[in-house]
C-alpha cells in the first residue's frame, strides 16, 4: 500500500484558530489560551469553503437543517473571539452555496442579552442556518452557566430549532442543580458526578493526559491488530485547521495534506512519504514499531487505540520531520 485516497466531505468544520479563552481537559484539539492568535486568512477559507461547497452541493436533502454531524461548521477554539473574520467567512460561505451552515462556541461572550442577540442576528443575515452550544463540566470550570443559559435562550429565539445545546443532558442538569458562575470538575464530581455516565468522551486528545483516571487501562499490545483506516478515511465530520490542514475525523495533531487543494487528496496520498498515516491505515503494532526504532518506551498502559497513537505521535514530533504530525504546536499544548 503506497497511495490512499480520501472521499469527498459530506460534513466538515473549518478551525478559525486553536486559540480559546478555555483549556478544557477533555479537548480533541488541545486548544488553549498559550496557543498564538493565529486565524485562517480569508483567502485560505476561501479556497476551503470553493472546494466544500462542490463537495457538499446536492447531498442535503433538505438545506439549512442543522445537524451535528451535517453540514459545515465553523469551529475552533473559539470562534467568537475574532467576531469580524466569523461574520465575513459567513458571508462567504453563503455566497458559494454552503447548504447548511452553524457554528460551534462556548458562549464566553454571551454577557449581556442585548449584545447576544446583536451578533447572532448580525450571524443570521450573513447567511448562519444555527449554532451549537457546548454544555458540560468542562465548559462549566471557566464559563458562567448564566452566560450558557443565556446563549441557549436568545439562540433559540434567533435560530429556532437550529440552536443546538450539546450536550443537553449537562444542561438540563446543571439547571436543575440551580447553578450559577463556575463549578471546578472535582466539585461537580462531587455533587453530582452520576452524570459522567452520561458525557460523551471521546478517549483522545487532552484526556489522554489529563482525565486517565477516569478510564480503565490496558497495555499497547491489546490494541495490535486493529487500524485507523474507518477513522482517516471516511466522508463525515472532517476538519480543516486555520494552517489549512487537513484533519481527518477527531484526530488533532494529524494532517492528510493541504486542504486549499482537496482535490489531490481525492486523487491519492502518498503513504511511503507519510510512515505514521501508512502505520495507522495499516496496523497499531506498525506505529508501535516505528515508535520503538525512535526511542519510544512503553507507557504502563493507555485508555483506548486513540490514546496509544497520540502518545506515540507525540515522541515522534519531537524525534524527527514527520509531514502528517502538524501543527506540531498542538503535541505541546496536550497538558496546558
Amino acid at each position: 500500500m503506497s497511495r490512499s485516497c480520501i472521499p469527498e466531505p459530506y460534513s466538515a468544520g473549518i478551525f478559525l484558530t486553536y486559540k480559546c479563552n478555555c483549556a478544557c481537559r477533555h479537548c480533541l484539539y488541545a486548544c488553549s489560551p498559550r496557543w498564538p492568535a493565529d486565524w485562517i486568512s480569508e483567502e485560505d477559507a476561501g479556497q476551503v469553503l470553493a472546494h466544500l461547497a462542490q463537495a457538499m452541493r446536492g447531498k442535503y436533502p433538505f438545506p439549512g437543517r442543522v445537524g451535528v454531524n451535517d453540514g459545515l461548521h465553523f469551529t475552533g477554539g473559539e470562534p467568537f473571539l475574532n467576531f469580524d473574520l466569523l461574520l465575513r467567512l459567513t458571508e462567504k460561505a453563503r455566497r458559494l452555496g454552503i447548504p447548511t451552515l452553524f457554528v460551534e462556541t462556548n458562549g464566553f461572550w454571551c454577557r449581556d442579552d442585548a449584545t447576544t442577540r446583536e451578533k447572532l442576528r448580525a450571524l443570521k443575515e450573513a447567511g448562519l442556518h444555527g449554532i451549537l452550544i457546548s454544555a458540560n463540566p468542562f465548559i462549566l470550570e471557566r464559563i458562567p452557566f448564566e452566560r450558557t443559559r443565556r446563549a441557549a435562550r436568545i439562540s433559540r429565539e434567533v435560530f429556532g430549532s437550529n440552536a443546538i445545546v450539546y450536550q443537553g443532558f449537562f444542561f438540563r442538569q446543571f439547571e436543575q442543580m440551580g447553578l450559577s458562575g463556575t463549578l471546578e470538575f472535582e466539585e461537580y464530581v462531587r455533587r453530582a458526578g452520576h452524570g459522567m455516565r452520561y458525557a460523551e468522551l471521546l478517549p483522545g486528545g487532552r484526556i489522554s493526559y489529563k482525565l486517565t483516571h477516569l478510564f480503565q487501562h490496558y497495555p499497547a499490545r491489546r490494541f495490535f491488530g486493529t487500524s485507523c483506516r474507518a477513522e482517516l478515511i471516511r466522508e463525515w465530520h472532517v476538519h480543516v485547521d486555520n494552517y489549512a490542514n487537513f484533519v481527518p475525523g477527531y484526530c488533532g495533531g494529524l494532517s492528510l495534506g493541504d486542504a486549499r487543494d482537496l482535490p489531490a487528496l481525492y486523487r491519492g496520498i502518498d503513504l511511503d512519504e507519510r510512515p505514521v498515516l501508512k502505520a495507522l491505515l495499516t496496523d497499531l503494532e506498525e506505529l508501535y514499531r516505528l515508535g520503538l526504532a525512535h526511542g519510544y518506551r512503553e507507557r504502563e498502559g493507555y485508555i483506548s487505540k486513540c490514546h496509544l497513537c497520540l502518545d506515540i505521535r507525540r515522541h515522534l514530533v519531537r524525534q524527527g520531520d514527520f509531514a502528517e504530525l502538524q501543527p506540531t504546536e498542538y503535541y505541546d499544548r496536550l497538558e496546558d
